[in-house]
């Protein structure tokens, strides 16, 4: 019996194939250029993403279509999470080229690998199968430890790197053994079957059925960077050149969130139950390990990494809510911490062209008696990330907090304004730093960033106000892709 071969429909993935075939070219490209040209490289990697979100755009359906079998989905969900994905590497790009140069390290390879976790990340955007989630998700990380190891000649990068890899490829292999064990009780990998195949089921693997999903909550978290299984971030986001930091900081968060979505909401919602009692725990976990730990640090790039581990926590209460507020209040949530972490790292890498790492908050002492524009943006950012108004953090946190009251969870949306208390302190200290502290005398010398570095981050520090001021807009769509 024979059959017969169905072309896809190919649109739905039309940035994807964007994507790919302007990234060989930009890697073909810069074989070619001479180190003094290699800004061109940047140019071509900004218009590679930037036709990426224009093909976004083009495709964007009225109502979800799929292709490839089902395995592939284009959503609002989609839309918004691929146009946000691309919008925060462009940062990523822009802010990196300085830094990149004075560490010589500007090579093109960092561009490519960019491009190629992004590729990566839009594909776990769309993933309605358990495959395709799997092979963006390697895709990503694969090219995330190439990335840490970028700088070659520094020894903590290559620490950093062999951590990551080694703990990365044992929660792929917890990820991919709950898969298996969801194939054999179900037979499919497809997302949609998957729910009716385990409600059909439920009664006679119940035991089987809790493996397999702790397996897959643990491959989810540890993407996530929740606590117990965030002991690669700290170590990670603090060996990493802050070029990369910068980048695992922001965009793969987007990315592990709509694998959240894809994995429990579309294919394991039938298991809701099971599923949030245990992102509560982790919720908890994570908001006070996150918080208090962030106080004993005096890197500012490992305090940020407890800081985005709090965040996180606040993140999985969208989840556990089970809702669809909640939902889209996760995903606001989401694309504003990416958005107001760009501007912290971005504040970093241009205090870092000084010719040292700027790592410590020590380094940032009396920073508004030198450079006090970058002093503000970065305060902006503090006050966002700690839920201080008019800042979009404070009204990130309402909805996520309004979404888990409304399942009649007080308790938990207490305990979580609690830890939010504590986590304001270590904001605090660093506005205390760059404001009341005295500067050494190294660090007096006035920042010659680049016109366009400044112009973006400061537009990207003033967003955090404008959206906090008038978020409707973002939050209109967040809740458009959950209706």
């Amino acid at each position: 019996m024979t059959s017969e071969f169905i072309q896809p429909d190919l649109m739905p993935a039309l940035p994807e194939m964007v994507m790919l075939a302007m990234t060989c070219l930009v890697l073909v490209v810069d074989l070619f250029l001479p180190q003094e040209k290699r800004g061109f490289t940047l140019l071509l990697s900004i218009a590679t993403l930037a036709l990426a979100i224009a093909a976004v755009i083009a495709v964007a359906p009225v109502s979800a279509v799929s292709s490839f079998g089902g395995s592939f989905v284009l959503d609002q969900l989609a839309v918004v999470l691929k146009i946000a994905t691309c919008g925060v590497t462009i940062l990523v790009f822009v802010y990196s080229r300085d830094y990149l140069t004075d560490n010589n390290i500007y090579k093109g390879e960092y561009y490519v690998l960019g491009l190629f976790a992004t590729l990566g990340m839009m594909v776990m955007i769309s993933a309605h199968s358990f495959l395709l989630v799997y092979l963006g998700l390697e895709l990503l990380s694969l090219s995330l430890y190439a990335m840490i190891a970028f700088n070659r000649n520094s020894l903590s990068a290559s620490e950093a790197a062999m951590k990551y890899f080694v703990l990365g490829a044992m929660a792929s292999g917890l990820l991919l053994y709950g898969i298996s064990i969801f194939y054999g009780i179900t037979g499919t990998l497809d997302l949609n079957q998957l729910s009716a195949a385990v409600t059909s089921q439920s009664g006679q693997h119940p035991i089987a059925l809790g493996f397999a999903l702790t397996f897959i909550v643990v491959g989810l978290c540890f993407k996530l960077g929740a606590v117990p299984f965030h002991m690669w971030l700290p170590d990670v986001y603090q060996g990493s050149p802050t070029s990369v930091t910068l980048f695992i900081g922001t965009a793969p968060k987007i990315a592990g969130f709509a694998m959240a979505i894809r994995l429990l909401v579309d294919g394991l919602g039938d298991l809701q139950v099971d599923w949030s009692q245990m992102l509560t725990a982790l919720a908890i976990a994570s908001m006070a390990l996150g918080n208090i730990i962030a106080i004993a640090q005096t890197n500012f790039k490992r305090m940020l990494a407890y800081s985005t581990i709090s965040h996180v926590g606040f993140i999985l209460l969208g989840l556990l809510s089970t809702t669809a507020n909640g939902y889209a209040s996760a995903m606001f949530y989401t694309i504003t911490y990416t958005i107001t972490a760009s501007v912290a790292f971005g504040v970093l890498l241009v205090l870092n062209r000084k010719g040292c790492e700027a790592e410590n908050i020590s380094d940032l002492s009396g920073l508004n008696d030198g450079n006090p524009w970058y002093a503000a943006l970065l305060a902006i950012a503090m006050f966002s990330m700690a839920g201080v108004p008019p800042t979009v953090g404070f009204y990130a946190k309402l909805t996520v907090l309004q979404a888990v009251i409304q399942v009649d969870l007080l308790w938990l949306a207490v305990v979580a304004v609690l830890f939010s208390v504590i986590g304001l302190f270590y904001y605090l200290r660093v506005i205390k730093v760059m404001y009341f502290d005295k500067p050494a005398a190294e660090q007096t010398t006035t920042i010659k960033e680049a016109l366009d570095v400044k112009v973006l981050l400061s537009a990207n520090s003033l967003s955090l106000i404008l959206l906090g001021v008038f978020p409707s807009s973002l939050m209109a769509y967040c809740i458009l892709a959950f209706s």
